[in-house]
C-alpha cells in the first residue's frame, strides 16, 4: 500500500491516513465517481502541483473529482478536512471543509448517488 498512496517519509510528522481511507485503498476502492482516490505517480503529480500553487498550505492530497478541478485535502493547519478548486488564484482555492474523513466520505458517497 505504501507506493499507492505517501510514505511515513513523505507525509508530515506525526500525520498518519485514516483507517477508512486505507481500507478503501485495501479493496481497492478508488473510483467513487465522481470522486478519484489518487494514487500513486499521479498522487505525487499533483500534490507536488499544489504546494507549488499554494506554498502557504499545508495540505495532504487524497481524492480529486473527475468532473472538475475540486480536490480534498487533509488540512495539517486545521485538522480538517478542505475541499480545495485546484489552480484557482491563491487565496480562492478554499471551497469547504468537512469535519474530518469520514464525513467527506458520507458526501462523496451522496455524490455517488446523484452523479
Amino acid at each position: 500500500m505504501s507506493a499507492l498512496l505517501f510514505t511515513a517519509e513523505e507525509l508530515p510528522e506525526g500525520f498518519s491516513y485514516p483507517r477508512g481511507l486505507l481500507r478503501l485503498v485495501e479493496l481497492e476502492l478508488f473510483e467513487l465517481e465522481p470522486w478519484w482516490i489518487l494514487t500513486g505517480d499521479h498522487l505525487r503529480a499533483l500534490q507536488k502541483g499544489m504546494r507549488d500553487r499554494y506554498p502557504t498550505r499545508h495540505l495532504v492530497l487524497f481524492a480529486k473529482r473527475q468532473d472538475n478541478d475540486d480536490c480534498v485535502c487533509f488540512d495539517m493547519d486545521t485538522g480538517k478536512v478542505s475541499l480545495v478548486h485546484d489552480w484557482a488564484s491563491p487565496g480562492w482555492e478554499a471551497k469547504g471543509e468537512f469535519q474530518d474523513f469520514n464525513k467527506w466520505l458520507h458526501a462523496a458517497v451522496d455524490d455517488l448517488i446523484e452523479f
